[in-house]
């Protein structure tokens, strides 16, 4: 495999490259095992395509394997399968029509294919210049082992069933628990901070899915800074590199960690959710068989889930004191290790990818909020 695989392509590359083998097999040109991508740099990417069969009455089909990088084990050496067939004619704007197969995640409330914008950006910039005029492509995504592996993700808790999402925000992986991962993030963090005007604002996301949640809820791209584990040195940086508003935004089951201290958040460093949880609730008023479910609960989901049908005005105060507690801990770990009195805000979402819980000092960034 070329070189340039193995630095660790995200999904979204994958599809991209087998999108267009597919439609130029469909225009009739002669396969080319490796495909020329715009990705996130000016010049072309080679990106490998296994093979590409036509299957007759316009339609063929592409298919490639991934190479994630060293550190990535899920999609390494994952198939994706891509069948592109004419669509009807249709406006300039409605040319490119997405189909989820067996593998593919979708939102289980609409069913729709679970893609985030930069992978519909990759394949409308790598696709539109070779379609026909007049022309539009059905593109039918394919993972065959996608089920599988999607129960090895976090998928789930945030509505996405069926298989794995195309959520990737760049073209190569990011290691989330590595220090590389940290020192990414750092080197980010000192280039806005070199910019004219410096970087004031800022929005500390934890994932793919809180990425492409932020832009939902409109917080622009310029303010967000995807991180991974290592919260409490990006905290640190930010306040060191001037930072006046600060905003950490994640999944609750990652983001509680927080309130009890812990500040690398990899559940193979430290855990200790269950212990957070229910100290809180206990505080809360919580007792009894209502605060063993609570503790026994598989998940910080399904936990709160419970208690908000046995006791719901207790479950939007341990909400509250959850988030409350993240901010007030994130404070007072910026004001032991740098000495500086930034409060960062905290808003935490939840399965559904719906604001479950927002700090005080998050509330500027989500006005029309209501817990």
């Amino acid at each position: 495999m070329p070189e340039t695989a193995l630095s660790g392509y995200t999904l979204p590359v994958w599809v991209a490259a087998a999108a267009r083998a597919a439609l130029l097999q469909l225009q009739g040109e002669e396969f080319c095992s490796e495909q020329p991508l715009q990705l996130d740099q000016p010049q072309l990417e080679m990106v490998p395509v296994q093979a590409v069969a036509p299957l007759g009455q316009g339609r063929c089909l592409a298919m490639v394997c991934c190479e994630g990088g060293a550190a990535l084990d899920l999609t390494r050496g994952l198939m994706i399968w891509v069948e592109a067939s004419w669509g009807l004619p249709q406006a300039a704007g409605n040319w490119l029509q997405l189909e989820p197969g067996e593998g593919l995640g979708v939102h289980a409330e609409s069913g729709d294919l679970c893609l985030s914008s930069y992978a519909r950006q990759l394949l409308e910039t790598n696709l539109q210049p070779l379609m026909p005029s007049g022309c539009s492509l059905v593109l039918r995504l394919t993972i065959p082992r996608g089920r599988a592996l999607a129960e090895r993700t976090s998928n789930a808790a945030f509505g996405v069933v069926q298989g794995l999402a195309l959520i990737g925000s760049q073209a190569e992986v990011q290691q989330s628990a590595g220090p590389d991962a940290l020192q990414s993030a750092l080197a980010e963090l000192r280039r806005r901070g070199a910019l004219d005007g410096g970087c004031s604002e800022l929005v500390l996301v934890l994932g793919e899915n809180g990425l492409d949640l932020a832009q939902q809820l409109g917080i622009p791209a310029e303010k967000l800074l995807k991180v991974g584990n290592w919260i409490g040195p990006l905290l640190a940086a930010a306040a060191e590199a001037g930072v006046q508003r600060l905003l950490l935004f994640g999944y609750h089951g990652k983001l509680l960690k927080l309130a009890g201290g812990i500040f690398h958040t990899h559940h193979h460093l430290a855990d200790g959710r269950a212990e957070v949880l229910t100290a809180l609730a206990a505080i809360e008023g919580l007792a009894g068989e209502a605060l063993n479910q609570l503790w026994q609960a598989p998940t910080v989901e399904q936990g709160m889930a419970q208690l908000e049908l046995r006791d719901p005005e207790i479950a939007q105060r341990l909400r509250q004191s959850i988030v409350n507690r993240i901010e007030s801990r994130c404070a007072a770990y910026l004001k032991e290790t740098v000495g500086c009195n930034l409060k960062p805000g905290a808003a935490l979402f939840n399965r559904s990818r719906q604001l479950w819980a927002v700090g005080p000092q998050a509330e500027t960034w989500f006005p029309h909020f209501s817990s």
